[in-house]
């Protein structure tokens, strides 16, 4: 089972994660969504869309823009539409 962990919470769990580029990308039901608030930051990739941000808030600490999702993902990404990755300091265990 992979583990997103940040600032000793687990921000997400799942043996169901898809794993693109060496990110594990989770599925929206993993995530537990008290630690999360909606970001304004998008950014492109060339073959997956836009992607939307969340910035990740533990114990009154804000770890910006730190997950990542797709929620119109491209034809070629469609495995990943929706499914959450993390970055800047989030740690993925497996």
């Amino acid at each position: 089972m992979a583990k997103a962990i940040w600032n000793g919470q687990v921000l997400a769990a799942s043996d169901k994660t898809v794993i693109v580029e060496g990110n594990h990308y989770f599925p929206p039901d993993a995530l537990k969504t008290e630690y999360f608030q909606p970001s304004k930051t998008h950014t492109v990739c060339s073959w997956k869309g836009v992607a939307s941000y969340y910035d990740v808030v533990v114990n009154g600490q804000v770890n910006r823009d730190a997950a990542w999702y797709y929620p119109d993902a491209s034809d070629a990404a469609k495995s990943v539409k929706g499914y959450v990755a993390f970055w800047r300091g989030v740690r993925v265990e497996s």
